[in-house]
């Protein structure tokens, strides 16, 4: 669905995670030329690290259009990243990196 832009970057034993996701995050309740604009907003995130589960939530509808999130995990320069979302439609997106 949308696009997003992740970067993870090591430093002191601790990966500090970048992610914005390019995602409407309407909430159902606002109107356009008179009609309601359907709901389309992301429901769960998962953030992995190096293949374990860090970050599992959910999230509702009031966060802003393309949001922007920030973590920070333990671990070192080259460890994997990825993070996954999920919407209200069923839609899903995804995307990793190795820590720099």
């Amino acid at each position: 669905m949308g696009k997003i832009k992740l970067k993870p970057k090591a430093r002191n034993g601790v990966i500090s995670i970048k992610a914005l996701v390019k995602h409407p995050m309407e909430t159902g309740l606002r109107k356009k030329k008179g009609k309601l604009v359907p709901a389309n907003h992301i429901i769960h995130l998962v953030v992995s690290h190096n293949g374990n589960k860090v970050v599992d939530a959910d999230i509702g509808s009031s966060v802003s259009k393309d949001p922007y999130f920030k973590f920070q995990v333990a671990g070192a320069k080259g460890d994997s990243i990825e993070l996954k979302y999920k919407d209200n439609n069923g839609k899903t997106g995804s995307a990793s990196a190795k820590s720099k």
